[in-house]
């Protein structure tokens, strides 16, 4: 399972995201349903972006607090299982590795052009 925060990846890259957020959000989705690989793709978001719905390839799950909570909540469920967090918040990326899961940064699933 790969599960990608996607406020902090949908920022990561400054092209006028803030404008619409949710729009960005959707473009994100888009992006991971293009990629190859078998694993299933969580995209947790929050706020203006909670209306963007799932696609083949992506299920987007919107927080119903904080997206960083959910993130780790997802990821407790299926650290056993083997699973990705997909972000460059630190203190996620702390809380997320004390249950043995991996991360890794928003070029890895939005390469910068």
């Amino acid at each position: 399972m790969l599960i990608v925060d996607a406020a902090n990846v949908v920022g990561s890259v400054p092209d006028g995201w803030w404008r619409d957020r949710r729009g960005a959000t959707e473009r994100l989705r888009d992006l991971l349903a293009a990629r190859d690989g078998d694993e299933e793709v969580v995209l947790v978001v929050e706020g203006a972006a909670r209306g963007v719905e799932s696609v083949p390839g992506v299920r987007v799950d919107p927080a119903p607090g904080s997206g960083d909570d959910r993130i780790v909540e997802l990821a407790a469920a299926h650290a056993d299982r083997g699973c990705v967090v997909v972000t460059a918040d630190r203190a996620l990326r702390e809380r997320v590795r004390a249950l043995g899961v991996e991360c890794v940064g928003p070029r890895t699933v939005r390469p910068v052009d």
